[in-house]
C-alpha cells in the first residue's frame, strides 16, 4: 500500500493534483475532517485537471477508505480503514509529499495537540491498551464471522479442549458435577467418581433405559438411575434421557462442535437471571415518553417474557421441577410522576414468576434521591446502587443468579460490578452507545462534560465491554458498521479524551465475545393489517380522534385533506431521533406535501412540560418549523405516548389507508419501531445509520434514507407514493416484503432460544478455560478507580484528584 502510494505521489500530473487536494483540505480551516468531507471534496476537485489525474489511482482508494483526517499545516494525518475492523494510520507532509505510517499512539497524540492547542498535561498521558491481554486467546479472522462468537468458541475451544483427551474429559466431568438448584443435585452424583466412570455409567444407563417406555418420566426410573450415579436433568421422559445420554456418548467418542452445542443445550444451567437497567422510569404503565424512557423498556419487558417461556420450556424438557426466576433490577423513584416506579416490587404482566425489583439511588450520606435524574447524571450513584442491589437481589432470588445481563452504559457497569463480586456469567447489551450519537464526542469531551459527562460514560463502556463474557448486539452494523461507516463498538477500538485518557487498544470487533441476537416484536400486539379477525376495531374512534381531531389539547394541526395517505413517525422527542428535521424535509418538499399527510407522535406539544432541556429545545423547534412552512393543515403532531395495543392498531389503520412509516434518526442502534411498522405491513423508510440498514432490504422490504440528505429522502418518499398512487401493486409489493422480512428474522422466540444457547456456551467455557481473565480484570479495576470513580466523585461535589 505505502509503496504504491509513494509511487503515485511522485508522478506528474498526479503530484500536482495531490498537492491541490491537500491544500484544499487545509483551506477548509477545520482541524478534523470526516470521511464525507474527504470524499465530497475529492469528487468536486476530480471533475477537472489536475485533480482529475487522481481518479482510479491509489490516491483515490486512500481517500475513499479514510474515515477521518486531522490537519495542521504542513501535516495531514489520516485514519485509514481499508476493511472492517482493520485500521492503519498515515501522515502526509503537504509540501514535500512525504508519506509514512505512524503508530496509533502517535496519531492520537497529534489529534490531541491539534484540537487541544498543545500537549498540556498530556505529556505523560494515561494510555490504555487492552490488546496484550488477549494475546494467546483465539480471535476471529474473517469479517463474516464477526458477531458469531458463540459458534467460533465451540469450534475452536472444543477441538483445543479435547486435544488432550484425558484433561478435556476430566473438565467435562467436573462441569457436569457442578449443577444443582435449591439444594437438589442435578446430572450426576457422587456415585460417579471420574470421567472413565462417567463413560461406563452412560453406557449402562442407556442399555437400562432401552427396555423402558419412552414416555415414562423420571420418577419411574429414578431409583435405578440414582444407583448408577445419575440425577434429574437428563430429560423429562425416558426417550429424551436416552437422546441426551447418546449425545454425550457421541461426544466422548468423537468430540465435535455441533454435537457439543446440542449437548450443552440440554444441560440445566440457567434458573435465575438478573437484568440491570437503572436509568429512566422503568415500569409497565404510563412511563413511555417520559425522559430517558423508550424502546429499551419495551425491549427488556418483551425479552423477559420470551426468556421465561424459553427457560420454562427447557427445564420442563430437562425434567427439572423448578420455576425459572427473572428479576429486572432498576431504580426506585419516590417522586414517580404517576407511575409505579416508587414500588419496590412489581410483577411483570405476561409472566409467571418475573418481577421488577427497584432499589433507590442514595447520596454519599445515605439519603434517598427522590427525583428523576438524567441518564447522563447517574454516575455518582451507581456503585452504592450496585451494593444495595446485590443484597436485595440475593434475598429476592434466594441465591445468586446464574446469569446477569446489563443494559445500556449504566446497567452494564452495575452488571460488571456484581458479576465480579458474585462470580457469575455476564452479558452486556448496549442498546445505543452515546459515543456514536454525538459527533467527535470523545475528542471534545471537555466541552460536553457539563451536560453529558462523557468521561464517565465512555470509561464505563470500555470497562464493561472488556469485562463481559458475551456482548449481545441486535445487528452486525452495531458491532462493525459497513464498508463506509464505523460500527458503534468499533469506535471504541482507539480514541482519545485529551487530558484524561488515550485508548490505543480498547475494543476489538474480532473478539469472539460478540454475538448478533436480533430482538423481535410481540406478535399479540403487532401483526399484519390483513389479519382482520384480530383487528382491534373498538379502538377506531380513538384513532380517528388521534389522527383527525381538532388540534386542541396535547396536539397540533388539523389535516385539511384527511383522505390522503398518512406518513407516520413515532419516537421520543430528542435531537438524535431527528423528528424536527423530518418536518423540515416535508415542509420543503412540494412533491411529498402533494402526496401524503405527515403524522408525528412524539413528546409533548408544550415545551414547558419537560424537565429535559434537549427535549424542550426540540419541542420549541418543532413549533417554529410548523409556523415557518405553514404546515398546520398537512402535519398532525400528537404529543402523547401510545399504549402498545393502540400503537399496534394505529400502524394497521395507516396501512389500511396505504400510508407508510418513517424513522429519520441520525443514528439508530436497532429500531424497534421499524420492525413494529414492517410487521404491520407498512412500507418503511428508515435511517441508513445503524440497525435499519441491516433490517431493511432497500427496495424490497422498505427503503434506506440518509438523514444528512433530507431533500433526497423526501424525494425518495414522494416518488414511492406517486408510483403507488399510479399502480397499487408498488405499495403492496413493499408491504408484503416488509412483513416477510420480520417473520423470517425478527421474532422473540428465535431471540430467546439463541440467548439461552449462548448462556450455556459462555458459561461452560468460562468455567473450563478460566475466561475470567484475572489480569484483565485487575487492569479494568485500575481504569475504573483512576478515571471513572474520580470523575463520578467530582460530579457529586467531591474533588476529582
Amino acid at each position: 500500500m505505502l509503496d504504491e502510494l509513494r509511487a503515485a505521489f511522485g508522478r506528474s500530473p498526479s503530484r500536482d493534483g495531490l498537492l491541490l487536494l491537500l491544500r484544499r483540505y487545509l483551506a477548509l480551516g477545520r482541524p478534523i475532517l470526516l470521511r464525507s468531507d474527504l470524499v465530497d471534496l475529492f469528487a468536486e476537485l476530480a471533475a477537472e485537471p489536475p485533480a482529475s489525474s487522481l481518479v482510479g489511482t491509489p490516491v483515490e482508494h486512500l481517500i475513499s477508505t479514510s474515515q477521518e483526517a486531522t490537519l495542521s499545516a504542513p501535516w495531514v494525518y489520516l485514519g485509514v480503514r481499508p476493511e472492517i475492523g482493520r485500521w492503519r494510520y498515515l501522515r502526509i507532509h503537504t509540501e514535500s509529499l512525504d508519506l509514512e505510517e505512524v503508530s496509533v499512539s502517535s496519531y492520537l497524540e497529534f489529534r490531541e495537540r491539534v484540537t487541544d492547542g498543545g500537549l498540556g498535561d498530556q505529556a505523560w498521558p494515561l494510555e490504555v491498551d487492552l490488546e496484550p491481554f488477549s494475546e494467546g486467546f483465539p480471535k476471529l479472522k474473517e469479517r463474516r464471522s464477526i458477531g458469531r462468537g458463540g459458534e467460533f468458541m465451540n469450534r475452536h475451544l472444543a477441538s483445543r479442549l479435547f486435544a488432550d483427551p484425558v484433561r478435556g474429559l476430566d473438565r467435562l466431568f467436573r462441569f457436569l458435577s457442578l449443577h444443582s438448584c435449591r439444594g437438589q443435585q442435578l446430572m450426576i452424583n457422587a456415585g460417579i467418581a471420574d470421567h472413565e466412570a462417567l463413560r461406563r455409567a452412560v453406557r449402562e444407563a442407556d442399555r437400562h433405559l432401552a427396555g423402558r417406555d419412552p414416555e415414562a418420566g423420571w420418577s419411574e426410573v429414578a431409583e435405578s438411575l440414582r444407583v448408577m450415579g445419575f440425577e434429574p436433568g437428563w430429560g423429562s421422559t425416558v426417550g429424551r434421557m436416552r437422546e441426551t445420554l447418546q449425545l454425550l456418548q457421541s461426544f466422548l467418542e468423537a468430540p465435535d462442535p455441533g454435537t457439543f452445542e446440542a449437548l450443552l443445550d440440554r444441560i440445566p444451567m440457567v434458573f435465575r437471571i438478573a437484568i440491570f437497567s437503572p436509568h429512566g422510569y422503568f415500569g409497565q404503565n404510563r412511563v413511555m415518553g417520559l425522559p430517558d424512557t423508550g424502546g429499551q423498556v419495551v425491549y427488556i419487558l418483551d425479552q423477559v417474557r420470551a426468556l421465561e417461556r424459553e427457560m420454562a420450556r427447557r427445564l420442563e424438557e430437562q425434567g427439572v421441577d423448578f420455576e425459572p426466576e427473572i428479576a429486572v433490577v432498576t431504580r426506585l423513584i419516590p417522586e414517580n410522576r404517576g407511575t409505579s416506579c416508587d414500588q419496590r416490587l412489581e410483577p411483570i404482566v405476561g409472566t409467571r414468576n418475573a418481577r421488577i425489583l427497584r432499589v433507590p439511588f442514595r447520596t454519599a450520606s445515605g439519603e434517598v434521591v427522590r427525583h428523576w435524574i438524567s441518564r447522563f447524571e447517574v454516575w455518582p450513584y451507581l456503585e452504592r446502587f450496585a451494593l444495595e442491589a446485590e443484597g436485595a437481589l440475593l434475598a429476592e432470588l434466594g441465591g445468586r443468579p446464574d446469569l446477569v445481563i446489563g443494559n445500556y452504559s449504566d446497567g452494564n457497569l452495575v452488571a460488571t460490578l456484581l458479576a465480579q463480586r458474585l462470580k457469575v456469567t455476564q452479558f452486556a447489551i448496549a442498546h445505543a452507545l452515546e459515543k456514536s450519537k454525538y459527533l467527535l464526542s470523545a475528542l471534545y469531551w471537555q466541552e460536553n462534560e457539563p451536560t453529558y459527562h462523557f468521561s464517565c460514560q465512555f470509561t464505563a463502556d470500555l470497562v464493561a465491554m472488556n469485562a463481559a463474557d458475551c456482548i449481545i448486539t441486535s445487528t452486525f452494523q452495531e458491532v462493525a458498521g459497513d464498508d463506509h461507516g464505523v460500527g458503534q463498538y468499533e469506535s471504541y477500538q482507539s480514541f482519545t479524551m485529551p487530558g484524561l485518557v488515550r485508548v490505543v487498544g480498547g475494543v476489538d470487533v474480532f473478539d469472539p465475545r460478540f454475538n448478533v441476537v436480533s430482538p423481535g416484536v410481540d406478535p399479540g400486539v403487532y401483526f399484519p393489517f390483513t389479519d382482520g379477525e384480530r383487528r382491534l376495531r373498538g379502538l377506531q374512534p380513538e384513532i380517528d380522534e388521534l389522527l383527525f381531531g381538532d388540534g386542541l389539547g396535547d396536539a397540533r394541526g388539523v389535516l385539511g385533506e384527511p383522505d390522503r395517505p398518512i406518513l407516520l413517525s413515532i419516537a421520543r422527542m430528542d435531537r438524535v431521533k431527528n423528528l424536527t428535521s423530518l418536518v423540515d424535509w416535508y415542509g420543503r418538499s412540494e412533491g411529498l406535501r402533494r402526496q401524503v399527510n405527515l403524522v408525528v407522535v412524539a413528546g409533548s406539544v408544550d415545551p414547558t412540560s419537560s424537565a429535559d432541556a434537549e427535549e424542550s429545545a426540540e419541542i420549541a423547534r418543532m413549533h417554529e418549523l410548523l409556523e415557518r412552512h405553514h404546515l398546520d393543515g398537512q402535519v398532525r403532531w400528537v404529543g402523547r405516548h401510545l399504549e402498545r395495543p393502540l400503537a399496534g392498531e394505529l400502524y394497521r389503520v395507516v396501512a389500511d389507508r396505504r400510508g407508510g412509516f418513517v424513522q429519520p434518526a441520525l443514528f439508530e442502534a436497532f429500531g424497534l419501531t421499524v420492525i413494529e411498522a414492517m410487521t404491520s405491513g407498512l412500507p418503511t423508510f428508515a435511517t441508513r445509520y445503524g440497525g435499519p440498514l441491516e433490517i431493511i432490504e432497500h427496495g424490497v422490504s422498505g427503503f434506506h434514507v440518509d438523514p444528512n440528505h433530507g431533500d433526497r429522502a423526501a424525494e425518495l418518499m414522494a416518488d414511492f407514493f406517486a408510483r403507488s398512487a399510479a399502480d397499487p401493486e408498488v405499495w403492496r409489493a413493499i408491504s408484503e416484503g416488509a412483513m416477510e422480512r420480520v417473520r423470517e428474522r425478527y421474532t422473540w422466540e428465535l431471540y430467546a432460544r439463541k440467548l439461552m444457547t449462548l448462556a450455556r456456551v459462555y458459561g461452560f467455557w468460562k468455567y473450563v478455560t478460566g475466561l475470567e481473565r484475572t489480569q484483565t480484570a485487575l487492569y479494568l479495576q485500575m481504569l475504573y478507580n483512576l478515571v471513572l470513580r474520580r470523575r463520578a466523585g467530582a460530579m457529586e461535589g467531591q474533588p476529582a484528584d
